[in-house]
């Protein structure tokens, strides 16, 4: 059996979708209204997205952010194939696009235009700037990281360092979908749509927006986090005996004693000076070699079981293929079966979310070049005569 909930039970189950997106911040918008229940239907070029053949770091963009969706290969630069792409937003709830500035306008496929003959049309768009003086720039993930404060505050003084992995791209596709989310619930009361958008760099400066307050609290500006001050005096990366690194924070005086009475430290918990927490970040110099010296001691097999005991925070540092075989995420259903073009099968993760109990999830079909192309203009009434015509005139694939 499969272990999917009833596709009619997902909360956005009805809701239809069409994407005009490639990389991923726009197709992670349609990943997640996906997941959810929505029938996501992504126009692609005759042959396919190009981020379908990326490679390198960018081999896992489709996979991740195009599962379940049903695929479309129109010619949008001839007249029949924007023809059949407005046909199906005029049928659609969501549009979503993340294109440059103004090139769906120019396709007439803007919001002012489909919203003429389809009012109740919510239309995302995610872009690298929201409204102002950069908004016709070109934008990455990377860019806005770099001039939002993000890169800055991740790598060490003098070494701005984006993060691992492409956290402006997904979370500015999330804050898309809040957007169409609250849109959706607009519309129940005020029957019409409206175009929502989120971008890359306010997206940056929303995530460092605590270190913005930081500053305004105290009238220092924050440090990059490898030479932060932190508020405790363990909380950091230590090395074990074989090698391996852990991360533990003591993060209360409570959590203090128990550190000392699991790691039998009976000198160091009796000690008056080290109590509270503010006493141990100003001799925070001379007790984490101590700790450090401590861990050292240990194999990280024989260390996790002892912190996980003790109910400290703490984390073996993970690498993204170990994920695969993480025991919580096995027992838990956090990785959804996925079926790549080629046929290979692999796990995934789902929306790290439970609703009503249940990971909500549509599964992990990946769909090939137009493979849905017939079906979907089958939806809009036409005919088998006329799809094979398209096809012949290189108008679908």
């Amino acid at each position: 059996m499969s272990d999917l909930p009833d596709p009619t039970s997902l909360p956005l189950h009805g809701i239809k979708v069409v994407e005009f997106t490639h990389m991923v911040m726009g197709p992670a918008v349609g990943a997640i209204l996906t997941e959810l229940g929505a029938e996501v239907i992504r126009v692609e070029p005759p042959g396919g997205d190009s981020t379908r053949k990326l490679i390198g770091s960018g081999a896992g963009y489709f996979p991740m952010y195009n599962r379940n969706k049903k695929s479309i290969c129109l010619d949008l630069k001839s007249p029949q194939g924007l023809g059949l792409a407005r046909r199906l937003c005029d049928a659609a709830d969501v549009v979503v696009e993340n294109f440059r500035t103004g090139a769906m306008d120019k396709l007439g496929l803007g919001y002012e235009s489909l919203s003429q003959t389809n009012p109740r049309l919510i239309y995302c768009s995610e872009k690298g700037f929201l409204s102002g003086p950069y908004e016709h720039r070109t934008a990455l993930d990377e860019v806005t990281q770099m001039m939002g404060g993000l890169a800055y505050m991740t790598g060490p003084p003098g070494r701005p360092l984006r993060a691992g992995t492409s956290v402006i791209d997904v979370t500015g596709g999330m804050f898309g979908v809040i957007g169409v989310l609250a849109a959706i619930e607009q519309r129940h009361h005020t029957g019409r749509g409206q175009k929502v958008s989120s971008a890359l760099f306010e997206t940056t400066v929303y995530l460092v927006g605590q270190h913005m307050a930081q500053m305004a609290v105290t009238g220092q500006p924050a440090k990059p986090m490898p030479v932060r001050i932190s508020a405790w005096a363990i909380y950091d990366v230590f090395e074990t005996a074989d090698g391996e690194h852990v991360f533990v924070g003591i993060v209360s005086d409570g959590l203090w004693q128990k550190f000392c009475q699991a790691f039998a430290l009976k000198e160091l918990g009796a000690d008056e000076s080290l109590k509270t927490n503010s006493q141990r970040v100003l001799q925070r110099e001379s007790l984490l070699p101590k700790v450090r010296e401590l861990f050292r001691g240990y194999r990280k097999a024989d260390l996790v079981p002892i912190l996980e005991n003790t109910g400290l925070p703490f984390a073996p540092i993970g690498k993204p293929e170990e994920m695969f075989d993480d025991p919580h995420l096995a027992a838990s259903g956090g990785l959804g079966e996925t079926t790549l073009p080629d046929g290979k099968q692999t796990r995934l993760p789902k929306l790290p979310i439970e609703m009503d109990g249940q990971r909500p999830s549509q599964g992990g079909k990946l769909a090939k070049p137009g493979e849905h192309t017939d079906e979907v203009l089958a939806t809009l009434g036409l005919s088998a005569d006329e799809i094979v015509q398209l096809r012949n005139d290189n108008v679908i694939g």
